[in-house]
């Protein structure tokens, strides 16, 4: 009852004035245990529990889980789970290697094909099972690694879905490599699923997270369980491959299990806890598709951007790096890059561009920069000249050059992109390049936004106690060029 009044007065202290905004919640499973046949009927009783109620929800599937459910003949599971939207969660999640191991020694392009080659199968596997393509992915325990960011655009993955931290925009949903991403939001709330203490808990810290949401005009709360956790003491993986062991198949442990109590209370404080958050008439229950179509969407790539906007765009740029906001979009620092130096090379060639589109996101640089200590002259002729080799490579390659060639001396793209937007904005008032340009040594300032390498990033019990992944983190702040908020659209 007191639980009950909380959520009134919560909801009227909101009601008057606030139709446009909106809390969404995306709740979303982590189906992933193959080895405890318990789990398969705990997603059944999930899936079939929220289908009665009306709650749409995404299940992130790992390629194994759902070829066990083949070959266990649980078809009734696969049926419930697909009125829901499905995800995928790797192909065997914690068998060793997993993604952060096998893409911690490779660079981008061969991360992105070893991405590629062990995962796919599971993905295609979910896809043939499900009848659906995976909207979403999100990596095994804290298995992150950047490359998987240039697979998902290859499989026309939309959303990242997960929780962690190694890469995060204020607690806010973004864009990174042109996906969607969910990850390291402020809001990602769960009720444990220990009874009545845990859930009076999660009930007060969602009431606080809405209130801090409408005042901001609305968001997102991303909400998380796996089915496992009903019917068990002890994650099935922690059981098996703790510490980076690798057990061969038949010696692999059942794990400790629940009583058929403790499974029971843990299912009543998990419906408990939904039902306490659709009381509110201003929360929305939303699915990964749905995060990235309707509320989330990136109206920028394919748009088209008058001169007078690639000039404010131009004008904005600055001498550190960053996103910037406009209006109803963002545009990452790569996206940026691509229009001012578009529009460079229509100038150069005579053109008089009215507009230039927007084409998809190019990713970061993949290799270090150049050492460039000091500011770097050159003329107007090779600063055109090199804006078509800058404009050929993000065509062909599609991404950032790590070095920008002016003939023989290389600069780092950042110190170009700055000394562009200067060139851009005098060719945006009728004058044209200037025949001196200076290019001087410039910060990527949204590298922020992507942590360092550190031993918490990796203290997922499956990895070997001394895992460290400092050139792929590096690598990772690389593509912090693709970094951008994500705009809520709530109408």
């Amino acid at each position: 009852m007191v639980r009950l009044i909380l959520a009134l007065i919560a909801s009227l202290s909101f009601s008057v004035g606030a139709s446009a905004q909106t809390v969404y919640v995306i709740l979303w499973f982590d189906t992933e245990d193959y080895v405890l046949p318990a789990s398969d009927d705990a997603a059944l009783k999930v899936a079939e529990w929220l289908t009665k109620e009306g709650v749409p929800a995404t299940f992130k599937v790992v390629g194994e889980k759902a070829r066990t459910l083949e070959k266990r003949g649980r078809q009734d599971v696969i049926d419930a789970l697909k009125k829901h939207e499905i995800g995928y969660h790797s192909n065997f999640h914690s068998v060793p290697p997993t993604p952060a191991q096998y893409l911690s020694q490779l660079g981008w392009d061969e991360g992105v094909a070893e991405f590629d080659r062990r995962e796919k199968p599971g993905y295609n596997d979910v896809k043939r099972l499900f009848g659906q393509s995976p909207t979403c992915y999100g990596q095994p325990g804290s298995s992150w690694g950047p490359q998987s960011f240039g697979a998902l655009r290859k499989w026309k993955t939309p959303v990242y879905l997960d929780a962690g931290r190694h890469v995060g925009l204020d607690g806010k949903p973004h864009y990174f490599g042109g996906v969607l991403t969910l990850y390291h939001l402020t809001h990602t709330l769960r009720s444990d699923l220990g009874g009545e203490k845990d859930l009076a808990k999660a009930e007060e810290k969602f009431v606080e997270a809405r209130k801090q949401l409408l005042a901001e005009g609305g968001g997102i709360v991303s909400t998380y369980y796996h089915p496992c956790e009903f019917v068990h003491k002890q994650f099935w993986d922690g059981a098996n491959f703790s510490k980076g062991a690798n057990p061969p198949r038949e010696k692999w442990q059942l794990p400790l299990a629940k009583t058929d109590a403790e499974s029971r209370l843990a299912y009543e404080t998990f419906f408990g806890y939904v039902r306490f958050m659709k009381r509110f008439p201003d929360v929305k229950f939303i699915t990964a598709s749905q995060a990235r179509e309707v509320y989330y969407r990136d109206p920028s790539v394919g748009r088209s951007f008058t001169a007078q906007e690639i000039k404010s765009i131009a004008a904005a740029v600055g001498d550190e790096i960053n996103f910037q906001k406009l209006d109803d979009l963002t545009l990452a620092p790569s996206e940026i890059l691509q229009l001012l130096n578009s529009y460079l090379v229509e100038k150069a060639a005579g053109q008089n561009p009215k507009a230039v589109a927007l084409g998809p996101t190019p990713f970061g640089p993949t290799s270090s920069p150049p050492a460039m200590a000091k500011a770097v002259t050159t003329d107007a002729s090779q600063f055109t000249r090199t804006a078509a080799d800058v404009a050929d490579a993000i065509r062909t390659q599609g991404r950032v050059p790590g070095t920008v060639w002016l003939g023989s001396t290389g600069v780092t793209p950042e110190a170009y992109l700055s000394a562009l937007a200067r060139v851009v904005m005098a060719l945006a008032d009728g004058k044209g390049v200037p025949e001196s340009i200076e290019l001087t040594p410039t910060k990527l300032a949204c590298g922020k936004y992507v942590v360092d390498d550190d031993p918490r990033l990796w203290n997922w019990v499956i990895f070997p106690p001394d895992f460290r992944a400092p050139a792929m983190m590096e690598l990772a702040r690389r593509q912090a060029w693709t970094i951008k908020p994500a705009v809520l659209h709530n109408r």
